[in-house]
């Protein structure tokens, strides 16, 4: 099995209070051939918090968030999740690559929602929500339904639990997906630019069901060119560039008064 190095023993980030952040990623790297996609990538998320990772396309931020669920494993670091490193196990002082099942079940604490909605064309919507729950971890069907159609609701569709989703806007299906990424009962949830498929008057149902998420408590970490979206709910902001971090901070101070010339050019583009 393939090793990585950087091991997390003695390296988990605690806070005043003495508790860990419940995700940490400690200097991730990935690379696609020649292709540095991500360049020691650290940061930490506390519970409840909306961390918003912004910058031209390209720069990394869809990259880092597959290396957080291990869509694509890193190269280089580890991810840790209310405690427990992503993927690895550590053995003789390197951490070494689980099981694909291990993994599976590891994953169930990171919940995703994609650019694109990646629903079964062929199931309603309360069985798009309900496959993974009955499907994988083999939950009473009768139960999840229940489950389900209080997600939908959450989501603002509870007119839409029998819809197929050719018969759905893009805005209802990527709430749809939401849900669905929600029935696994998730740690953290991670959004790659879920508003980027979809039409401009679409958009503001998704953010209105991601502001409600933020409000309930849901720690998130959401790849957007929404900087309103940003603005208004990001705890903290991240600008990306080339792979690497080029500066963090509160949204009011970083999308407002950014220290770094590289985040100055693309909000002065961007606001």
């Amino acid at each position: 099995m393939r090793a990585t190095t950087g091991t997390p023993e003695g390296t988990m980030t605690t806070t005043a209070s003495g508790t860990t952040p419940l995700l940490e990623a400690h200097h991730l790297r990935k690379t696609f051939g020649d292709i540095v996609a991500v360049d020691d990538v650290s940061l930490s998320v506390q519970r409840g918090e909306v961390v918003c990772l912004i910058g031209r396309s390209g720069s990394g931020k869809s990259t880092v968030l597959r290396c957080l669920n291990h869509l694509d494993p890193p190269d280089a670091g580890w991810v840790a999740v209310d405690g427990e490193v992503i993927g690895y196990r550590e053995r003789g002082g390197a951490l070494h690559q689980v099981s694909e099942r291990t993994l599976a079940s590891q994953r169930r604490q990171i919940g995703m929602v994609f650019q694109q909605f990646n629903l079964f064309p062929y199931l309603t919507a309360t069985e798009n929500v309900i496959e993974a729950p009955v499907g994988v971890l083999k939950h009473k069907r009768s139960e999840e339904v229940e489950v389900a159609h209080d997600l939908l609701r959450r989501v603002g569709l509870e007119h839409r639990i029998d819809a197929y989703p050719g018969q759905m806007s893009g805005g209802e299906q990527q709430r749809v997906a939401i849900a669905r990424a929600l029935a696994m009962k998730p740690k953290v949830m991670l959004f790659d630019e879920p508003t980027s498929a979809l039409d401009p008057e679409l958009v503001r149902e998704v953010l209105e069901v991601m502001q409600a998420l933020a409000e309930d408590g849901m720690t998130m970490i959401v790849v957007t060119h929404e900087m309103r979206f940003a603005r208004e709910v990001g705890s903290r902001v991240i600008y990306m560039d080339a792979g690497r971090i080029v500066e963090e901070g509160t949204a009011e101070v970083l999308l407002t008064q950014p220290s770094q010339e590289r985040t100055q050019r693309f909000l002065s583009r961007m606001l």
